[in-house]
């Protein structure tokens, strides 16, 4: 009889392995692996785990974490608090479709990509409390349809673009720097016309400008006159942007011929290019000859050497002397041939004869 419980107890091991700090139920299954010190997660948790507590250890979420977290498709719950992440990937919690309640609160997080939460489709609580975080998408929390609460407390955002298809019931916003003026404007709105409860509103006050310091967020006054000043003022400023690159095209594009006919057959000058395209111009005349001599000097190396050592005299008819200098001087340039020089006389004697 014992022989049989051990036998079921070690199959129920071996097909449902569950680590020693893992607690099962009827429908949950609960692993606490906080406070070890663990700088990775671990890859032997129990594949059926739904709670998942892995808070006060140095956990940065690199990639064989979140492997390890794809894995585990059935969990509902997942605690990274107090670990030393600093960054959330796209696609960091891609797997985790069931997933209910995420919370990655005191973390060094500064960076979270647009798409760090997609696949999160049953997400309700989100809490990203005490990090360093300074901008958010305003696309990042766009595929959480079932987000109900989030807490951004305690990090250094300054403004927040929020989409009015966003919907929340609970928001936390106490302990940023807001910068109450037009980039705060969208929040505001948002804040002003949806059915969000903002909670700590006393405490979510502005930090900009001066005169609005220890006022809500909710009911700072934001001049919409000059933020629609400022708007106008950037779509000029994009417009002569834009209307300059094109001038400047069509300036280039005349510079392709020196000289313009008009319609009554008149030569019209075109302005004189810069000091700029006349040094160009320089250099590459410098480097198109310095190329032209150095391929002649390559491919011509006789007629080259004939050139440099080419000395041309006229010899005169009264200096014999010096015509067989030059001529051994020449002929000794050529250590292959060597010559000889005979001096004939020839002497010739006429006798009379007679008849």
């Amino acid at each position: 009889m014992k022989l049989s419980w051990f036998m079921i107890w070690a199959g129920t091991l071996f097909w449902n392995p569950v680590t020693a700090d893992c607690n099962v139920t009827s429908q949950i299954v609960t692993c606490e692996e906080f406070g070890k010190n663990l700088c990775a997660i671990p890859i032997n948790l129990c594949q059926n785990v739904t709670k998942l507590s892995l808070k006060n250890n140095k956990i940065t979420l690199n990639d064989s974490d979140r492997k390890v977290l794809q894995r585990l498709t059935n969990l509902t719950e997942l605690y990274l608090n107090e670990n030393v992440i600093t960054v959330l990937p796209n696609n960091s919690f891609c797997n985790l479709t069931k997933l209910t309640i995420l919370d990655i609160s005191n973390n060094h997080i500064i960076t979270v990509h647009q798409a760090a939460f997609a696949g999160l489709n049953q997400l309700s609580k989100l809490n990203l409390l005490h990090n360093n975080i300074t901008q958010l998408d305003s696309d990042v929390f766009t595929s959480l349809k079932c987000l109900t609460v989030l807490n951004l407390q305690d990090n250094l955002l300054k403004s927040l673009h929020i989409k009015t298809s966003f919907k929340l019931i609970t928001v936390i916003l106490a302990g940023n720097p807001w910068n109450c003026s037009c980039g705060l404007l969208d929040l505001q709105k948002w804040l002003t016309t949806s059915n969000v409860t903002m909670e700590n509103e006393n405490n979510t006050v502005c930090a900009y400008p001066n005169t609005q310091k220890i006022i809500s967020i909710k009911t700072a006054v934001i001049q919409t006159t000059d933020c629609d000043l400022k708007k106008d003022s950037l779509e000029t400023t994009v417009t002569s942007t834009s209307a300059n690159k094109l001038k400047s095209i069509a300036f280039l594009t005349s510079l392709a011929s020196s000289n313009v006919t008009s319609g009554n057959g008149t030569r019209v000058e075109l302005p004189l290019l810069g000091k700029s395209w006349t040094f160009l111009v320089g250099v590459l005349g410098f480097v198109l000859s310095t190329t032209l001599l150095i391929f002649t000097a390559i491919k011509c190396p006789t007629w080259y050497r004939h050139l440099i050592s080419y000395n041309h005299r006229r010899l005169e008819e009264n200096d014999p002397e010096m015509f067989e200098q030059e001529f051994s001087a020449d002929t000794n340039s050529f250590p292959t041939v060597s010559a000889v020089y005979v001096r004939c006389e020839v002497k010739i004697t006429l006798k009379p004869t007679s008849f």
